[in-house]
Formats: C-alpha cells, structure tokens, sequence
C-alpha cells in the first residue's frame, strides 16, 4: 500500500462509494425481482411504479447510467404487458 496520503484517502473514499453504490444496486435487483413476481397485471403496477420511481432516483445519482436505466425500465415494461 502506498504511503501517500492522497491515495490513501482517495482508497478510504472509493470503498465508501463501493459500499453505497452496493445497497442502491442491490435494492433495484429486489424491486424488479417483486415485478417479475407478480401474477397478474393489475398487481404488478403498483411495483412498476415503484420500481420505476427507485431506478430513476438511482440513476440520477450517477450510481447506474441512463442508458442502463433506461433499459431496465423498458425491460419491466415489456415483461408487465405480457402479463395476463
């Protein structure tokens, strides 16, 4: 490990992020899991919605891309539309 003391702390920082960003992923793999979930259109709306809700405020932390939300949203979308 380097000695200096930038690069210790940039270390210190980076393994915050790490950890932040693992609990912000981790909860947009549990809210799209509970809407693939669902039986039927009518309950899982509400998920969507919610879920939705989650993977903006996510991205808009920078901690997915746009892009990548983008297209877990249109994925959900789809996957709803097919439920009977």
């Amino acid at each position: 490990m380097s000695r200096n003391k930038s690069v210790q702390k940039r270390i210190r920082q980076a393994e915050k992020a790490r950890v932040r960003n693992k609990h912000y992923k981790s909860l947009i793999k549990t809210i799209m899991k509970k809407v693939k979930s669902a039986k039927s259109r009518e309950e899982a709306e509400p998920i969507f919605r919610k879920a939705v809700s989650t993977i903006d405020s996510v991205a808009g932390k920078g901690i997915i891309h746009k892009n990548n939300a983008a297209r877990k949203k249109s994925r959900l979308a789809a996957y709803i539309t097919k439920l009977p």
